[in-house]
């Protein structure tokens, strides 16, 4: 496994002490991530991304999305059918289990998801809270520059 660096980003930012983790989990799992079922990614506006997963041949009760600890889980089982077994001369679509992992980012949070021709689309965008966004600082001035105007002012008044 590789190994990085972080000591040069340390020294310019504060609270990023998790990057490391991050991107060791994010290298580990390149290799494993298998390619079932095929998505894609794409950003819709500054803070709005959507999750569009090819899921042929699964029914929506067959289909389940849940967001636990950071991560969106997509998974999938085919239901058991009660009909005979069909006999296929060509079985291209793929309709095994499957469970796919998305990590999100702090804020990023599931608006909903719709199923439609074969497409599970999963939209998802981010909410930083009013606390987090920027803001300007009044700088203040000290108090004893304060005190000694005040007296000039006062002293100006009186004459």
């Amino acid at each position: 496994m590789r190994h990085f660096d972080f000591a040069p980003l340390y020294r310019a930012t504060v609270g990023f002490d998790q990057m490391a983790d991050m991107m060791d989990r994010v290298l580990a799992n390149e290799t494993a991530q298998p390619g079932y079922p095929p998505y894609n990614i794409e950003k819709t506006a500054d803070d709005a991304y959507r999750i569009s997963i090819a899921v042929a041949g699964f029914a929506e009760d067959e289909l389940f999305v849940e967001v636990k600890e950071q991560a969106l889980v997509v998974s999938a089982r085919k239901g058991e059918n009660a009909e005979e077994p069909k006999a296929f001369l060509h079985r291209g679509i793929a309709t095994r289990a499957f469970e796919r992992r998305f990590h999100l980012a702090d804020h990023v949070r599931v608006q909903g998801a719709v199923h439609e021709n074969g497409m599970l689309h999963i939209d998802l965008k981010r909410e930083i809270p009013e606390a987090l966004k920027p803001r300007r600082i009044a700088i203040a001035r000290p108090q004893a520059a304060v005190a000694v105007q005040k007296d000039v002012v006062d002293a100006e008044t009186v004459n």
